[in-house]
């Protein structure tokens, strides 16, 4: 049905559901599990693709509505594709703006047509329906691309979560109909909330489908990660053991950690540029506020064991000046850390899986 898509299951862990595979599309390979950085505006947030790639990063992710809202999906398109346009030659998901519909909460409209925004920008009212998101990412032209769904937020009621899951089965058939690219992999969102029997209706009518691949929806807005976890352990296993299965919006260390083990491959998150842009380092899972005192007078690299250019070349002092100062180059460097942090720790996962030492040496994340 796709084009150059397939995904192959290499190893497995011995102890849990852990596995290492390689997730084919157009653009090249993602090895798996994998962390994936977040672009939304086709950027990765103070970061030039050349230094992108230093940090190993095989697929990144741009948003539809923020996309949608500027430059302009026709603008996109008319540079070639989102590949030409930000000067990324490898995989690229684009987000469907589903998320928007839980963030946005405050300035848009959910019917059954689809969700209507008031732009932030100049206060025109945006009508984003399947159809339309499907149109978008067709334009922008992304390796994989999302379904339209309804992201409740949490705490939300039962009924209101089961209304918004239905509703993303409905609406992602529309987008399946409206999907008019083959070299494009159409991904469905499993969302069900916290309620393991809703996840369970929800991940077993999408896999009915027959997708290229399956995200698990709805997570990390809000819930306590004891939820999370559970929500990954339920749902994981129904789905298929050949297509990719991606966690939407997680990206720390013990959060990736127990997601692999109960079989997901794909993560993103937008945490490093994040904290990068605030002056704070991710050092082997912990946080550290470089405006911190400790740091004017060390000299040591940021981490020791990271083989960066911010860790190979420049001191915690110096870093600490720079954010202090609200130098530019301080966010970059700390941006191209964290990214590099988060996609050397999944690799080391998958090099630990490929080994069967995965329960051993995480053991004190799992």
């Amino acid at each position: 049905m796709f084009q150059s898509f397939s995904f192959y299951s290499q190893a497995r862990c011995s102890y849990t559901r852990a596995r290492v595979g390689i997730f084919m599309t157009p653009h090249g390979s993602i090895d798996t599990p994998r962390f994936m950085p977040v672009g939304t505006l086709a950027n990765v947030k103070t970061l030039t693709p050349a230094q992108l790639e230093v940090t190993g990063a095989q697929m990144i992710l741009a948003n539809t509505y923020h996309l949608h809202l500027q430059p302009g999906e026709s603008i996109v398109a008319g540079a070639g594709g989102l590949h030409k346009f930000m000067a990324w030659n490898k995989p690229i998901l684009t987000d469907s703006g589903g998320f928007q519909v839980f963030s946005l909460g405050d300035i848009r409209t959910i019917s059954e047509a689809g969700v209507k925004f008031r732009s932030p920008r100049d206060g025109s009212m945006i009508d984003l329906t399947p159809e339309r998101s499907i149109q978008i990412q067709n334009q922008l032209g992304a390796d994989v691309i999302m379904g339209f769904d309804e992201c409740p937020p949490y705490p939300a009621s039962r009924e209101e979560v089961e209304l918004a899951t239905n509703r993303t089965y409905r609406w992602l058939q529309r987008c399946i109909k409206a999907h008019q690219r083959q070299d494009q992999a159409l991904f469905g969102i499993i969302q069900g909330g916290i309620y393991p029997d809703l996840r369970s209706i929800a991940a077993r009518q999408l896999v009915d489908l027959n997708l290229p691949g399956y995200a698990i929806g709805g997570v990390s807005v809000g819930e306590p990660s004891e939820l999370i976890d559970n929500i990954v352990k339920v749902t994981t296993p129904l789905l298929p053991e050949d297509k990719p299965r991606y966690l939407m919006g997680i990206g720390t260390h013990r959060e990736m950690v127990r997601a692999i083990a109960s079989g997901i491959d794909l993560f993103d998150c937008v945490i490093p540029t994040r904290l990068g842009r605030h002056g704070s380092a991710l050092v082997r899972g912990e946080r550290w506020n470089l405006k911190n005192a400790r740091f004017k007078e060390d000299f040591a690299p940021l981490d020791e064991s990271c083989s960066c250019y911010c860790c190979q070349n420049f001191s915690r002092a110096y870093l600490s000046h720079l954010v202090r100062a609200k130098e530019a180059l301080g966010y970059t460097l700390l941006s191209l850390h964290n990214v590099t942090e988060l996609i050397s720790f999944t690799q080391r996962i998958r090099d630990a899986i490929l080994a069967d030492r995965f329960t051993t040496e995480f053991s004190s994340w799992l």
